[in-house]
């Protein structure tokens, strides 16, 4: 009960802390725009909001842990006037879609069938796949069931081999997991602000940034994190069956100073398994997100790659 109690305060003074943050960024889009702009898919388990705009070859865009469709805001409409049909979901239980109660719900074999019943859904046979974080273990269980569904994949600081991840937490099921999860409900919470302080280099977020990442959090959407802080970073499956299987052009895009996902670990492995051109493999002197920091780069690679 002591060592609770300790936890506990340790806890509660980390969420005296500020995120890290600036004021505020020319052209900003707010949570609420990006709110407005989802439409909804009703899948079996509840509702997914996605973006689907433009009109071209359409381009999937995933995220990972504990992000949403928002990490991809400012790449949209960059594709779509590249000719791109760009689809960015909010996986269950994170940003705007549903967060229904349980644990098997948020398996990573339930996400990958979302994943294909939400293109299905879209009347969209294959596509070009871009995955970050965790979406690369929701990738790989969506090729073990579907394999001919990706006709060009991008790999962004994903989780693909055991060598190459350094999970940030791992948490068991009980009392203190809990614990650790309401820690991610607020604002002030020290977790969100090492999240981007360490994810990115010498890259402070705004205020409108970091409220589109936290706010779902704030809400007590945390059901998901907690399936995967308690699964997923204790063991990986398999998949070099999986990339293996794949005969599609592949392109790597990765942030070196990345302490999580860690390409030297891997890259080798990585690349042989996937047969990757060399010339297909980017590695930059970026970290984590990517998306944030090296936003233009992002959009050049994949836009000139997926055609």
């Amino acid at each position: 009960m002591y060592k609770i109690t300790l936890f506990i305060l340790f806890i509660v003074c980390l969420m005296s802390c500020k995120p890290y943050q600036v004021e505020t960024k020319p052209n900003e889009i707010t949570y609420a725009e990006f709110t407005k702009a989802q439409k909804k898919w009703t899948s079996p388990d509840g509702d997914i909001a996605y973006i689907d705009k433009g009109s071209g070859q359409p381009l999937l865009l995933l995220h990972g842990v504990p992000t949403s469709g928002w990490l991809y805001r400012k790449m949209i409409d960059p594709l779509v006037a590249k000719g791109y049909r760009v689809i960015v979901p909010d996986m269950l239980g994170f940003g705007n879609s549903a967060h229904p109660k349980g644990y098997g719900v948020y398996d990573k074999t339930q996400h990958a069938k979302r994943i294909l019943g939400l293109m299905e859904h879209l009347g969209i046979a294959k596509w070009p796949h871009v995955m970050h974080d965790a979406g690369g273990l929701w990738t790989w269980e969506m090729l073990k069931m579907a394999p001919s569904k990706i006709t060009h994949l991008n790999i962004l600081n994903t989780i693909i081999y055991t060598e190459g991840f350094c999970p940030p937490l791992q948490i068991k099921k009980g009392i203190i997991g809990k614990i650790v999860m309401w820690g991610y409900r607020t604002k002030t919470n020290m977790m969100i602000k090492k999240l981007f302080k360490n994810g990115t280099n010498d890259h402070p977020m705004s205020k409108a940034e970091t409220e589109g990442y936290i706010r779902p959090l704030r809400i007590g959407k945390t059901d998901a994190l907690y399936k995967f802080f308690t699964t997923n970073t204790k063991s990986i499956p398999n998949y070099e069956a999986v990339l293996k299987s794949l005969s599609v052009p592949v392109q790597v895009i990765w942030g070196e100073d990345d302490e999580i996902l860690l390409w030297k670990k891997q890259n080798q492995r990585v690349a042989k398994d996937l047969s990757i051109d060399a010339t297909h493999i980017h590695v930059l002197s970026k970290n984590h997100f990517l998306q944030e920091e090296a936003t233009n780069q992002l959009i050049d690679l994949i836009g000139s790659f997926n055609k």
